[in-house]
């Protein structure tokens, strides 16, 4: 692809790094961002560098924030003693979009796969287990997508977490195997939370 400048293609070859983005979809972005008052883009590109400077991490569930707690942790009307254990924090937005929950999260930040080089030290594991230690925490569910390596993950926890008096269950598998819940729809996935079950079953 050729660039008659060498600014368009600096702006082209920065877009292009964003997940889905190839080229020529950055190529029509750029473009389309020329074609825009000056301010407009102005505003995009503070925005986007004050989300990155400023933006924090809940020091309870680990879930973007804007404060050292986020939002959903800090609400008094969230059920403290029910954790729903997720990967990331766009599993946190599709389940707060089903309006179904209304426990606290704790995101992991990934799931164990050693094919890929991440172990339980790499995760939020430990303060998860701590949390149940130290905290009243009624019932942890497991919301990790059907695969062998968010089983494997569960599992992991499962057995850091089984000598303390706490309710361990799991979604309802309305989530297809191998589906991650982010692309699930909101009724199935607000279905799967309502209709949980206990972990210990899943493993006969």
């Amino acid at each position: 692809m050729e660039f008659s400048s060498k600014l368009i293609e600096k702006a082209v070859n920065e877009m292009a790094q964003l997940p889905g983005i190839g080229r020529r979809t950055a190529l029509r972005l750029v473009l389309h961002l020329l074609k825009q008052p000056l301010e407009q883009t102005r505003f995009l590109s503070e925005a986007l560098v004050k989300m990155r400077e400023e933006i924090k991490f809940c020091s309870s569930c680990h879930n973007i924030s804007d404060a050292a707690i986020c939002e959903i942790c800090a609400n008094p009307k969230r059920d403290q003693a029910i954790i729903c254990v997720v990967e990331d924090i766009r599993d946190v937005m599709a389940i707060e979009n089903t309006g179904q929950f209304k426990g606290i999260y704790h995101v992991l930040g990934g799931k164990i796969s050693p094919m890929e080089g991440v172990g339980p030290s790499q995760l939020t594991i430990q303060s998860l287990v701590e949390k149940v230690k130290n905290e009243q925490v009624a019932e942890i569910i497991f919301a990790l997508s059907s695969t062998m390596e968010g089983d494997t993950t569960n599992f992991y926890i499962y057995k850091q977490i089984k000598s303390f008096a706490v309710k361990t269950s799991t979604i309802a598998r309305g989530i297809a195997v191998g589906d991650e819940l982010e692309y699930a729809d909101e009724v199935t996935l607000g279905r799967s939370i309502l209709q949980r079950i206990p972990f210990e079953t899943t493993m006969r």
